[in-house]
């Protein structure tokens, strides 16, 4: 219906224009010859909205033949109404979304391949594996920029009462000793972990990395398949027994998302909450005076100190016909000190190695040291960029986790699932 609406309106003006003799081009110029591009972001945060804006003022202050339009998006619908855009005709010049949603338009031509376009200096700066997560076939298909690691948020008294190791980003718990951790911290009304998964697919996935699982794999022919191998129980068997047979993890908590479970860690009932690393604004925002926090690295494995990231990213529409202004405007906004902006903003973590070595951002208030440390860790989703994930995540894979955590199957229906009818799904997209 909005599209409708828009489209006629475009109509009407045009014709209001043509009548008046007046006509600018088709080509998102002014009449003037002033280029017009449009930039959706799906900052959200008051903090990264002021930042955003701030920088495309500043880069019309100083670019008066290339003027960028800021368009707000947002992460609840941005997949949809996308796809909408691109089948209209619609799309925003520059894109913002997450490197995990760009399969299907990459795949689809809908998003252009920046490697003529991308100068050398923003090339350089980003690490390889976070170019990994914007690789689609040979095309590369967006600028990753923003990343962001789980992390486990403390309440640091309880933590200190009961005797555990403080872990470390050199030194962290294994996942064995993190269950017994967890088991110590209960008691007296009290979870020792609350694990808020009503997003339960990146959770298990992306932490598997660091239990040596992953899932996914290519075939001989280069096909994503799905196996459910020893390591990918790891992470997967550590949550469900915690729900299930140490009781150190609340039940209730594995429908919420992180925000629903903040106000049960403030009141004591849960000593311990994974999070994405962003959530320590709203800990700032939202905690009762006096409460103490500490930010510490998630459990590591047979994989290593390591997870999977989707990094939020920056795209150019293949049908924008000023792709090489539109990379121009993202080369500005991901200049190392914008970059480090654009990161504190959204309290996460810059991509760019030159952003991330910011004192700033290696500072011990808040957890941004241990933040940092992390970073070296950080690889690529395990599913970046496989065809047909949105739909294995969404009608298979998140029931089965869901059904699964609550004790409602076993692993070995969960591995049957997952496995045998994902790559069902999987081979939809891949003939």
């Amino acid at each position: 219906m909005r599209a409708t609406v828009r489209r006629a309106a475009t109509a009407v003006t045009v014709l209001a224009l043509l009548l008046t003799g007046c006509s600018g081009g088709d080509d998102g110029r002014d009449a003037d010859g002033t280029i017009r591009l449009r930039f959706q972001s799906l900052a959200w945060q008051k903090e990264s909205v002021d930042a955003n804006k701030q920088l495309v003022k500043e880069w019309n202050a100083a670019h008066p033949d290339v003027q960028v339009e800021y368009v707000q998006g947002s992460w609840d619908s941005v997949h949809d109404q996308l796809l909408t855009s691109f089948e209209g005709g619609e799309a925003p010049d520059v894109i913002h979304d997450a490197s995990d949603d760009l399969a299907d338009f990459a795949y689809g031509g809908y998003l252009a391949d920046l490697r003529p376009l991308l100068p050398e200096r923003l090339k350089a700066d980003i690490p390889e594996q976070s170019w990994r997560t914007t690789t689609f076939g040979e095309g590369v298909h967006g600028v990753p920029f923003l990343q962001e690691p789980r992390v486990l948020i403390a309440n640091t008294k309880l933590l200190k009462a009961s005797g555990a190791r403080t872990p470390t980003p050199e030194r962290p718990w294994s996942w064995e000793e993190f269950r017994q951790v967890t088991k110590e911290l209960t008691g007296q009304g009290r979870y020792g972990i609350a694990w808020p998964l009503k997003e339960p697919v990146s959770v298990s996935l992306n932490l598997g990395l660091s239990g040596g699982g992953r899932l996914f794999h290519r075939d001989g022919d280069g096909k994503a398949v799905l196996r459910f191998e020893p390591g990918d129980g790891v992470v997967t068997g550590t949550i469900h027994d915690q729900v299930n047979t140490d009781r150190s993890a609340a039940r209730s908590a594995l429908g919420m998302g992180g925000s629903d479970a903040l106000p049960g860690f403030f009141g004591g009932r849960y000593a311990m909450l994974p999070l994405g690393f962003s959530y320590r604004q709203q800990i700032i925002q939202q905690a009762p005076e006096g409460f103490e926090w500490t930010v510490l690295p998630m459990p590591a494995g047979a994989g290593g100190a390591v997870q999977g990231v989707s990094p939020q990213t920056l795209s150019v529409a293949e049908e924008s016909p000023h792709q090489k202004e539109a990379v121009a405007f993202i080369d500005f906004l991901l200049r190392p000190a914008n970059m480090v902006r654009l990161a504190r903003g959204d309290w996460m973590l810059p991509t760019g190695t030159e952003a991330l070595a910011d004192p700033s951002l290696r500072v011990a208030e808040h957890g941004w040291a241990v933040g940092a440390a992390l970073a070296e860790g950080l690889r690529p989703a395990p599913a970046q960029s496989v065809r047909g994930y949105p739909e294995w995540k969404d009608k298979v894979a998140t029931p089965a986790y869901q059904e699964f955590y609550s004790g409602a199957i076993g692993a070995d229906e969960l591995s049957n699932r997952l496995v045998e009818d994902g790559n069902r799904v999987l081979a939809r997209y891949q003939r």
